[in-house]
């Protein structure tokens, strides 16, 4: 799943637009890796995140349902 999808899917970000935002001022790595909005991203992840002033490690969990992926995390 592609990590802009993935932090909308999550509710991380509202809108996947803004989460392409995110990656392209390299707010965004994925195992310690500055992310495109196009990087895929799996179950076992640790993606970072920096709003602001904070910054916020989370781990993936890509569940298939049907033909559909379902997007959760956990806040390591």
């Amino acid at each position: 799943m592609r990590i802009d999808l993935f932090l909308k899917e999550a509710r991380i970000i509202k809108r996947r637009t803004i989460a392409k935002e995110y990656c392209l001022r390299e707010l965004v790595l994925i195992n310690g890796k500055i992310a495109k909005p196009s990087s895929v991203v799996k179950t076992g992840d640790i993606v970072n995140i920096t709003f602001g002033d904070k910054n916020f490690d989370i781990a993936v969990t890509i569940e298939k349902v049907g033909k559909k992926e379902k997007a959760s995390y956990e806040r390591v």
